[in-house]
């Protein structure tokens, strides 16, 4: 039996997409650690005592959007070699690179000790942070997609995406229990540095990923094909341009489509933190409870859509979703403004579910757009550029945008307007998605 036809046990499939999940969720801790530190304690540890709040926040938070800058990069590098030398060792890398790097964040000298050090030491390992994940999202994507039973491409690709709220609840958790095990000036002084140095375990987990898990099965079968095919056949030194050169189009509308979700997911989970806890006076127990039970709420949503998309098509359901969440930015900030704990939490909870409509099915979507041969490098630098455009800067935006309106609306209106750009993204993809198809079908056999 070839390698293309063989089929590994169900038991086999099952361990690939959960340990897939469990490395993007410890992946993802370590990124969402670094946001709500920005958000609480970050402006006045590593920034000047004599900037303003918000000049102190906004610069928290543009070391912040450093990592989503990263990001692209890091699907460019991590994309060439996962293409070439396969999926597994440049997960291995990313979570190596991701769990040194936040552990070294909980190291840091703050701006009381070494001065303007501290920030610039800060931005070089958030950067890292960035380049990491950046490649880690292409990698744990495939190997549970690439793996995946006829017909389970969305459901084993939600296993990868469950990982951004799961990292959003041990990061939560993890500073609730820091913060509440202590007073206010331990908890700055030091216990700020506890989430950050439990990423000791990504290292470990980097180690089992190396020595336990195989590589996909598509990437292994594509690999003996061209071998059996000859040198004539062999792919090109550089698989990021090939897929540029071949699919720029495709990779920038796959960019846009995910601009909202990626937009719409940080002001929800990472700035509203700021806007709850210093303009609303609400507790920071009550908006990191509000992140943790929307991010709880999540994980099925995720699940459900993603399964749901192998059954009645990924693009129906990701513009519904790019609906959903336009529309409920609106009622997002009056429930939020309610300062109660069924109005915070029904905020995010459903704010967070609609926008699970669109990050479902989006792996296997994007995965779909391209060929195995050049499918992590086309599927990374889409995700990525969406990361860029939408999700990196968002929080300053919404601070930008509110200290400028002192209106929440106004964020709102931010919001829904990145959802009207990707339904636009999504629905020219789908076109030309359909136009490739027919023109394919319509060649002579």
């Amino acid at each position: 039996m070839t390698a293309s036809k063989a089929t590994p046990a169900r038991g086999s499939n099952v361990k690939l997409a959960l340990t897939s999940s469990v490395a993007a969720g410890v992946e993802w801790y370590d990124f969402f650690v670094y946001g709500t530190a920005a958000a609480l304690v970050f402006p006045h540890i590593f920034f000047s005592p004599e900037l303003s709040p918000v000049v102190a926040q906004l610069a928290a938070f543009s070391t912040f959007a450093v990592g989503f800058i990263a990001r692209p990069l890091g699907g460019v590098v991590f994309g060439h070699f996962g293409d070439l030398h396969g999926r597994k060792a440049t997960l291995v890398a990313a979570l190596l690179i991701m769990g040194v790097s936040t552990l070294l964040v909980g190291l840091l000298p703050t701006y009381a000790s070494v001065g303007m050090w501290a920030p610039l030491m800060l931005i070089v390992l958030r950067f890292a942070q960035g380049f990491a994940v950046g490649g880690q999202w292409g990698a744990a994507a495939l190997i549970a997609i690439e793996n995946a039973p006829e017909g389970k491409r969305g459901l084993f690709g939600s296993f990868v995406q469950i990982g951004v709220p799961a990292g959003v609840i041990l990061a939560n958790v993890a500073f609730i229990l820091s913060d509440g095990l202590m007073d206010r000036a331990a908890f700055e002084a030091w216990g700020w540095r506890i989430p950050f140095l439990l990423s000791v375990v990504v290292v470990g987990l980097a180690v089992f990923v190396h020595s336990r898990i195989q590589e996909s099965r598509e990437f292994v079968a594509a690999a003996a094909r061209r071998a059996e095919a000859g040198p004539s056949q062999a792919p090109r030194r550089s698989p990021i341009l090939q897929v540029i050169a071949s699919s720029w189009r495709r990779i920038l509308l796959a960019g846009g489509a995910f601009i909202a979700s990626n937009a719409c997911f940080y002001v929800i989970i990472t700035w509203v933190i700021s806007y709850g806890t210093t303009e609303l006076r609400l507790s920071r127990e009550l908006m990191l409870g509000g992140v943790m039970f929307g991010s709880l709420c999540m994980i099925p949503a995720l699940i459900g859509v993603a399964a749901a998309s192998d059954r009645f098509g990924r693009y129906g359901l990701f513009r519904l979703g790019c609906l959903t969440t336009g529309l409920w930015s609106f009622a997002f900030f009056p429930l939020l403004e309610m300062g109660t704990p069924a109005g915070v939490g029904a905020a995010i909870a459903v704010g967070l579910c609609c926008v699970a409509m669109m990050y479902g099915p989006q792996a296997a979507l994007f995965a779909e757009l391209f060929s195995t041969e050049v499918r992590y490098s086309g599927a990374s630098l889409g995700y990525q550029v969406g990361v860029l455009l939408g999700g990196g800067f968002a929080p300053m935006i919404a601070t930008a945008m509110f200290a400028a309106s002192q209106n929440s609306m106004t964020v709102a209106g931010y919001m829904a307007g990145t959802c009207f750009v990707s339904l636009v993204c999504v629905s020219w993809l789908h076109a030309h998605r359909k136009s490739d198809e027919a023109a394919a079908s319509a060649q002579p056999v």
